[in-house]
């Protein structure tokens, strides 16, 4: 049980993206998140007021599973498999984010001044949400997928699309940490 409690090593959990990913291609499927989302959207109607939404969502269907498996795995490792130990985050990664006013960092797994509900009902915590979940949806939808999706299966692939949108995304998450994070929490 101590196996399953610790986290998994890099050489056993590696194999086994791999193993699934070739078993995704044997079977002509590729993995990805957000064309859950599409498919979603398809099922509730949506294609009636956009042709983006006209398609076969049945042979999809396999992937909303995947979505399913996600939703109840994490659900069975946060209950069953977590012994409640914060996250081993480096000192300095601490003192940098209390410095911004994250005061419960490597506390927590998300950060109360962002998740909590009183962050979410304020016009800054709203706003963040609001501009945060739009760049998402766009930035998912403009690139073609989401990280999952280029960097485990389009990279194992070899697609170049995949490549440009993953430096985007380590691009952008350098750009978001180091400018803009300081500049929307600094004090």
């Amino acid at each position: 049980m101590d196996f399953l409690l610790q986290p998994w090593p890099w050489y056993v959990s590696g194999p086994l993206i791999a193993l699934v990913l070739l078993i995704l291609v044997y079977f002509g499927k590729t993995f990805g998140m957000s064309s859950n989302l599409r498919t979603l959207c398809s099922i509730g109607g949506a294609g009636k007021y956009s042709d983006f939404f006209k398609f076969d969502w049945k042979a999809h269907r396999w992937n909303l599973i995947v979505v399913l498996g996600a939703i109840v795995g994490g659900f069975i490792a946060v209950t069953f498999l977590s012994d409640g130990s914060t996250i081993p985050l480096n000192p300095e990664t601490v003192s940098d984010l209390r410095e911004l006013g994250f005061y419960d960092a490597g506390e927590s797994l998300l950060p109360a001044e962002i998740y909590d509900w009183g962050s979410v009902f304020n016009i800054k915590g709203l706003t963040i949400l609001i501009v945060a979940g739009f760049l998402v949806g766009f930035g998912t939808r403009y690139a073609g997928g989401c990280t999952s999706g280029h960097a485990i299966t389009g990279l194992s692939n070899l697609q170049l699309p995949s490549l440009i949108a993953v430096v985007g995304f380590f691009a952008g998450g350098l750009i978001m940490t180091h400018i803009l994070l300081p500049l929307i929490f600094g004090t």
